[in-house]
């Protein structure tokens, strides 16, 4: 079976039913047309490996729940005009939601993820119960302000910035977060925005592993397998991707990359630890290090200060150029600084996990953007090894800041994608996977 956008439908156990070998069936047709959609059945036979009678009865099953509908069709050789079909973007909607260090973001999408609606809240997560009651009133918020139909959302999707403990399955209803640096260990989070009165599915999932998964699917990740995506924001984390399959560890805890030690006894970290990663990169550090040196900026918050430190050192002169006059060398100097520590993490990266691509993410990666790339390439350099490094690219990534909340958004989809059915609607003959 072909893998498809970095999803390989469950393969059917030895003793699957008839109702699992449908399913499977289903789930792969369903996913081969999202990801390389508009395709034609006689397409989806060659892409999928399943027989042309296969393809036929189970399509026309997905068309009639209007899972799949026609896209118009395309000449063939000396015959009938064939039929395209697609994955149906108007089938229903999905909600994603960004918990950040600085505040909660939830936002409205189609089935392709196409965004519609969204709305920010400033407040700090550190208060799990206000978190989970405002995840709650924000969901009906922006499905009326997108001015659409509640009925129609399939699911929401819930980054956070800590790590997911699942017991009892891949969703199961145990779901907790552990967030250190925010103060929150064993947090149900699924359990606390039920309290609040959603009765949706539910999918939680760490922030950088959602932000991944949606550069794997739509970004710059798309058709790569070995893939490491960082996430660069009040924290630093990453998501590993091996072989087309996301790394989470016999915890879940894999990936977090923003609390390995840097310099040893250095800088103490918001986990309690000294010489952290993030102590040097994250862009609350940053910030601190430019203030602490008697820098200045303005009243704004944390994005909008570290937007203005990039803006104010320019694309940066690591590995060539001059550095800017006047009252921009110190915020050129800081950022310079914080960019030799990012490559010295990176080649740890790249000499661990030897991938194809590393993207850089999160709101403060890009608001480094390319201006950045070229520097953080060059200390990359100095510290990988020359084998691997030569072999890797180092790109941004293309999702822009909210791309964790897009990840978040493909949780559901991925759901639907895995039953090709309403995550809403019940499972018979396995444990459903909702948070």
């Amino acid at each position: 079976m072909k893998e498809v956008g970095g999803i390989l439908p469950t393969m059917p156990a030895k003793r699957a039913t008839v109702r699992d070998l449908r399913r499977h069936n289903r789930s792969a047709l369903l996913s081969t047309l999202y990801f390389e959609g508009p395709l034609s059945r006689q397409e989806l036979v060659a892409r999928t490996g399943l027989s042309a009678a296969t393809v036929s009865t189970a399509t026309a099953g997905l068309v009639d729940e209007r899972l799949v509908v026609g896209a118009g069709t395309v000449e063939s050789d000396g015959g009938r005009p064939r039929s395209l079909l697609r994955v149906n973007p108007g089938y229903g909607h999905v909600v994603g939601v960004d918990v950040g260090e600085t505040g909660v973001a939830v936002e409205l999408f189609d089935l392709a993820l196409r965004r519609i609606a969204a709305l920010d809240h400033d407040l700090p997560p550190t208060d799990p119960l206000a978190v989970g009651a405002l995840i709650a009133a924000a969901v009906p918020e922006v499905i009326a302000l997108a001015g659409a139909d509640q009925g129609s959302v399939l699911g929401v999707g819930i980054g956070v910035p800590g790590e997911v403990e699942r017991r009892g399955g891949a969703w199961g209803a145990a779901t907790l977060v552990h967030a250190q640096t925010l103060g929150w260990s064993g947090v149900p989070l699924a359990e606390l925005v039920r309290a609040g009165g959603t009765t949706l599915p539910l999918f939680v999932e760490n922030g950088a592993k959602t932000q991944g998964q949606a550069e794997m699917w739509f970004g710059a990740g798309r058709g790569s397998r070995h893939v490491v995506v960082a996430l660069l924001a009040s924290g630093v984390g990453a998501a590993v991707v091996a072989d087309g399959a996301v790394q989470r560890g016999s915890t879940s805890s894999a990936g977090e990359w923003g609390h390995t030690t840097v310099v040893h006894g250095g800088r103490r970290c918001r986990c309690g630890a000294h010489g952290c990663l993030e102590a040097y990169v994250g862009a609350g550090a940053v910030l601190e290090r430019y203030r602490g040196l008697g820098g200045e900026l303005g009243e704004g918050d944390e994005r909008a200060a570290f937007a203005e430190l990039v803006a104010l050192a320019g694309g940066g002169t690591l590995g060539g150029g001059s550095p800017p006059a006047g009252g921009a060398q110190l915020a050129t100097r800081v950022l310079e600084e914080a960019v030799g520590y990012l490559g010295a993490g990176i080649a740890t990266l790249v000499n661990l996990f030897n991938p194809e691509l590393i993207v850089l993410g999160g709101w403060a990666g890009a608001a480094l953007g390319e201006g950045w790339l070229p520097s953080i390439v060059a200390a990359t350099r100095e510290h990988a090894l020359r084998h691997p490094f030569a072999r890797v690219r180092l790109e941004a990534g293309r999702l822009g800041p909210d791309a964790v909340a897009v990840g978040a958004a493909t949780l559901p989809v991925a759901a639907l994608l895995e039953r090709a059915a309403d995550p809403r609607a019940p499972v018979r003959g396995r444990a459903a996977h909702l948070a």
